[in-house]
């Protein structure tokens, strides 16, 4: 599957000419304050009606965090402005964060999200505590009138439940569908992906009927609603097809929840693994900024030649600096430090891989650190759904380098360290 960086008109004239159905632009956000992010959405969405002209249609998926951060409603409120502005105004708003790999569903229009082996409330875990993106409701109805700020009222929201899709079957989505109209938010109740195609029928069959959706949702709903088949997962003779799995490895970890700390300290632990913390305060200070640059950059070439490098930002969470900086402008200067690491990566050293760890991390990685403009998502690497993997392309510093973008909120305690293993070439 094709995913792009940018998005160029050309660009995305490109990508709706590909053999896939369904193509990724990968945007980053929200790692921008909520202006910026409104502007980009809009942009995207000009330049693909532009790219599509009147002879191609296409759906749009404001892909979001499946735990429920994000910009929501400013970014879906962009994207329906300019989409109607091109004459493809959508009469309602899928909500479906469901990530079944990760333990996220939807039941009785309340988010759930595995945690230890265990179902939480959305509202009730650390995600909702999120500096920037905080919200209180699980129940999604409530969720949509807490962050429109009672624009939106929860007894407005349609809802299609478990038993809408486990009864009532395709027709009853039509039935439920048809009624949309406004942009109005419709939530998706799910537990598999056997309710979710069941969703999908009835949804293709609004659509047919000249109904038009706008989606917002996590990763299970764009597998269906692509026809996407289960993904095999990749093991080392697939990463290193084009490339020679010779050198080592280096992963940058950016994300600081506590299921990354976690997974942070077992990949640490593994034997043939060098790790180089990076201290926030020190990068948040103009004084010391380069140095503790050019100290870490400086270790990693050096460790580099026999062993994997773990480069990860020092743990406590800054939320303010001398200067007062925003939340946002301190997660750009954290991420901006580690896409400076990857460009001081030593372009004579055999890299076999690069992970990174973060959505906000990965990104900035992909498009500053590599300069990746167009790749190709070659599958998952552990388990159908989690941590994807892009090759490079052969025009790249590191033609056929396989990529990993590993969420910060995805996997169990050991998952980063598998993820190293499996790279490695380790049983």
């Amino acid at each position: 599957m094709p995913v792009l960086t940018t998005w160029a008109v050309d660009d995305l004239r490109w990508a709706l000419t590909q053999q896939s159905p369904t193509f990724y632009i990968l945007t980053n956000s929200r790692s921008l304050p909520e202006d910026e992010a409104v502007a980009l959405n809009r942009e995207i969405a000009r330049n693909l009606s532009e790219a599509a002209g009147r002879n191609m249609d296409f759906d749009v998926v404001s892909r979001s965090d499946s735990t429920l951060r994000g910009h929501y409603p400013a970014e879906t409120d962009a994207l329906a402005e300019a989409l109607g502005t091109a004459g493809r105004r959508p009469d309602g708003l899928i909500l479906c964060p469901a990530f079944f790999e990760a333990g996220r569903i939807t039941v009785d229009d309340l988010h759930w999200v595995r945690q230890d082996g265990e179902l939480v409330p959305a509202g009730e875990t650390e995600f909702a505590s999120d500096h920037s993106f905080g919200y209180r409701a699980s129940d999604l109805k409530s969720w949509v009138e807490e962050k429109t700020g009672g624009r939106l009222k929860a007894r407005e929201t349609l809802s299609v439940g478990l038993a809408d899709l486990r009864e009532g079957g395709p027709e009853r989505v039509l039935e439920l569908l048809d009624g949309a109209s406004g942009g109005r938010p419709v939530v998706v109740n799910a537990a598999s992906y056997p309710d979710l195609e069941v969703f999908v029928l009835g949804l293709l069959a609004a659509e047919a009927g000249g109904k038009r959706f706008l989606y917002r949702t996590g990763p299970s709903f764009v597998r269906t609603r692509g026809g996407i088949t289960e993904p095999k997962i990749l093991e080392a003779g697939d990463l290193y097809r084009r490339r020679p799995g010779e050198g080592h490895g280096l992963v940058l970890v950016g994300s600081y929840v506590p299921t990354t700390t976690r997974q942070l300290e077992a990949a640490l632990a593994l034997d043939g693994v060098r790790g180089v913390e990076v201290s926030v305060r020190r990068l948040l200070e103009s004084g010391s900024r380069e140095d503790e640059l050019g100290r870490v950059s400086e270790e990693v070439n050096g460790s580099l030649a026999s062993a994997e490098v773990v480069v990860y930002t020092s743990r406590e969470l800054v939320t303010t600096g001398k200067a007062g900086l925003s939340n946002f402008e301190i997660g750009a200067s954290v991420s901006d430090a580690l896409v400076e690491v990857m460009r001081r990566v030593d372009r004579v050293l055999p890299l076999s891989f690069v992970v990174a760890k973060g959505g906000i991390t990965s990104s900035d990685i992909a498009t500053k650190g590599l300069e990746v403009r167009r790749a190709e998502v070659a599958g998952p690497l552990l388990e159908p759904g989690i941590v994807p993997v892009w090759i490079l392309p052969e025009e790249n510093d590191f033609p056929g380098l396989p990529y990993v973008i590993f969420p910060g909120n995805v996997g169990g305690p050991d998952s980063l360290a598998r993820a190293v293993e499996i790279l490695r070439g380790e049983p």
